[in-house]
């Protein structure tokens, strides 16, 4: 799993003790868009669809598989979930709350330093990929114009 990249056995086995599993069933939510958040997931089992809402529906923003993570950014920011997460088929995941985070750092921070770092690139690939999925779709709209063109001065 990429979030745990270069994280010695005992720190692992520190973070992983204060961990819990959580079962969710297919059809149902680890949480959904508002919520107040203090916790992340790492998909052990099953496959889940990240929803976003828009005037009363929610629509597919993408499927995350096992091993991949989801809801990291309340480690980052603490504030309330910006979208839904919807199992799509039985699930079993990792909760790691910003409490056995914090544990961590307290124990080691240098490991929790690492697992920052890991869960930084993650949000940045993504970020990228948002980036340029956006940059295509409103290049496709006509929202950019040749106007929006770079000419060196």
């Amino acid at each position: 799993m990429p979030i745990f990249g270069g994280i010695h056995d005992a720190a692992l086995t520190f973070l992983l003790d204060r961990t819990s599993t959580v079962a969710v069933a297919k059809g149902d939510y680890f949480f959904r868009e508002g919520d107040q958040a203090s916790a992340m997931f790492v998909l052990e089992e099953g496959r889940v669809a990240v929803l976003k809402a828009w005037q009363g529906r929610d629509y597919l923003l993408r499927y995350l598989e096992t091993g991949d993570c989801f809801g990291e950014m309340a480690l980052i920011d603490l504030g309330r979930r910006s979208a839904s997460v919807c199992a799509v088929t039985d699930c079993s995941a990792i909760e790691i709350s910003v409490a056995s985070l914090y544990e961590l750092y307290q124990q080691d921070p240098t490991q929790f330093a690492m697992i920052h770092m890991n869960l930084e690139r993650e949000l940045s690939r993504r970020l990228r990929e948002v980036n340029e999925q956006l940059f295509q779709a409103r290049m496709q709209a006509g929202l950019i114009g040749e106007e929006a063109c770079f000419r060196p001065l």
